[in-house]
């Protein structure tokens, strides 16, 4: 079952390493540990930009996934594909769906507030102003929760909610 990596390099060999070694040891269910190695291949064929080969090891690993936590970084990483295939509204989703199963993910807030931003410079190209404003106002919101939860990360983030007068208070 394991995928076998193009990419040889060495934190790749030595994550596979120690997950299979962590995996040996801890009393976990075969589920449990069948959706790990999906996780795992996942992520090695995401890395690679082989991401159709990403998605099906994602949909295997969340058949098998019930603990809420790992399920929200597999439904993430599905919405990074997503979004970095340009497939806006199905990354939204996911995102979504990874914040239901746990809202310390600062990483999909901010994702999802890229994407209204995104959304807000093409609707101001297209003349749509009223629109323009309505997805500005979601990023910041986005912005301000990602940034309240990893308040030294997300600078550029927190340039733009200050210099567009969106300032966010980390009360």
């Amino acid at each position: 079952m394991p995928r076998i990596q193009k990419n040889d390099n060495f934190i790749d060999k030595t994550f596979t390493i120690l997950a299979d070694i962590v995996l040996k040891v801890l009393p976990t269910s075969k589920e449990e540990k069948e959706a790990f190695y999906y996780y795992r291949d996942g992520m090695s064929a995401q890395s690679e930009g082989e991401y159709a080969e990403a998605l099906e090891n994602y949909y295997e690993a969340l058949q098998l996934e019930e603990d809420p936590y790992d399920r929200s970084y597999i439904l993430y990483n599905i919405g990074l594909i997503y979004a970095s295939n340009g497939e806006h509204i199905e990354a939204l989703e996911y995102y979504h769906q990874a914040l239901e199963l746990n809202s310390n993910l600062p990483q999909a807030l901010n994702n999802i507030a890229v994407i209204y931003h995104y959304q807000g410079l093409k609707a101001i190209n297209n003349k749509r102003f009223n629109s323009s404003k309505e997805m500005f106002t979601k990023a910041a919101k986005y912005w301000e929760q990602a940034i309240i939860l990893a308040p030294n990360n997300y600078i550029e983030a927190q340039n733009w909610l200050k210099t567009t007068g969106r300032e966010y208070s980390l009360d």
